[in-house]
């Protein structure tokens, strides 16, 4: 599903990822913690294609076999639409839009005709318990609502891995739950593989794997071991 070596990255001077080798495999769910500035968010944004790694020469990301550093940026965009779906802290859904609306956004990008592109937003706001929002805009919603437009946002093109960053971080207690709960339950319906960086130890220990980050690489051994293990198997 995802397949990372010798992921670098500087800001300048500084060094902020030093090496990450990382396999990610499907509908695995991943959560990544550490200290703020341990360069989760970063390696996140990196996995995601949203930011480019240092000296690709000496490093490769694979994801669903397609070697993404290869691609132009109009084929990195499409790539981005088509398999990848995003998860923040602070939802981003644009105020001026209703529910429903702001779920249809990337499949109207991907060029998903109207009728159809509703259906699949209805369908996902219904599974989330959203039926009685769909036209409802942002400041109607509650801060839990909002963050579930988000995850049916996420998921209107069916994407096969889903990076979050801070999910929950921005959510009372008993909403972050109900969206951890839900994180499973997408996984078991759809089969996505999840990619979480979180603070929230509760959501980082009901991952299938917990990595921990530190200065810029994992602390875990058994990660470059799994590696190993997993590319014998190819």
């Amino acid at each position: 599903m995802i397949k990372a070596s010798n992921i670098q990255k500087f800001y300048g001077e500084l060094q902020v990822l030093k090496g990450v080798d990382l396999h990610i495999k499907k509908s695995e769910v991943i959560s990544i913690v550490g200290q703020s500035g341990a360069g989760k968010t970063t390696l996140l944004q990196i996995l995601g294609t949203l930011d480019a790694q240092y000296n690709k020469q000496n490093s490769s990301l694979l994801i669903n076999n397609i070697d993404v550093t290869n691609l132009t940026d109009q084929e990195l965009a499409k790539f981005r639409n088509e398999h990848i779906g995003f998860i923040f802290q602070f939802h981003q859904l644009l105020p001026e839009f209703t529910a429903l609306e702001n779920v249809c956004i990337p499949a109207y990008i991907k060029k998903t005709n109207r009728t159809d592109a509703e259906k699949r937003a209805k369908e996902l706001l219904n599974f989330l318990g959203l039926s009685h929002r769909y036209n409802h805009k942002p400041n109607e919603l509650s801060g839990g609502e909002q963050q579930r437009v988000a995850v049916a946002r996420a998921l209107i093109n069916n994407p096969s891995i889903i990076f979050a960053d801070e999910p929950s971080g921005n959510l009372d207690s008993e909403s972050a739950d109900n969206l951890h709960k839900l994180f499973f339950e997408l996984r078991e319906k759809y089969g996505q593989t999840f990619v979480i960086v979180t603070h929230n130890e509760e959501l980082a220990n009901l991952a299938d794997r917990k990595l921990v980050m530190v200065d810029g690489n994992f602390t875990q051994k058994e990660e470059s071991i799994e590696w190993q293990e997993w590319n014998a198997d190819k």
